[in-house]
């Protein structure tokens, strides 16, 4: 099958606490098979989250992987809402 990647970037700020973070999004997602090997990669039947910060700038690289460019597209909206419900509350 035909893959579409959707890259995206998350910027952080010196008060976000990435692995707080990254543990809550697993604790989210844990039904569904996970790795923590390079950040956090959240595996959705065909479909796949990885999030990992970056060595080299304050962000947090998204990358959603999907058949479908709206889908893979929409997954990272739904993750960065995630992320941004974490943080608020």
């Amino acid at each position: 099958p035909r893959y579409t990647i959707s890259k995206n970037k998350i910027q952080l700020t010196p008060d976000i606490n990435i692995e707080y973070l990254l543990d809550k999004l697993q604790n989210k997602y844990r039904n569904y098979p996970h790795s923590t090997i390079d950040g956090l990669k959240i595996e959705l039947d065909k479909d796949w989250i990885h999030l990992r910060k970056s060595n080299t700038e304050p962000i947090i690289r998204l990358y959603t992987e999907s058949t479908s460019e709206v889908v893979a597209s929409n997954l990272a909206k739904k993750i960065q809402m995630d992320i941004h419900e974490i943080l608020k509350g």
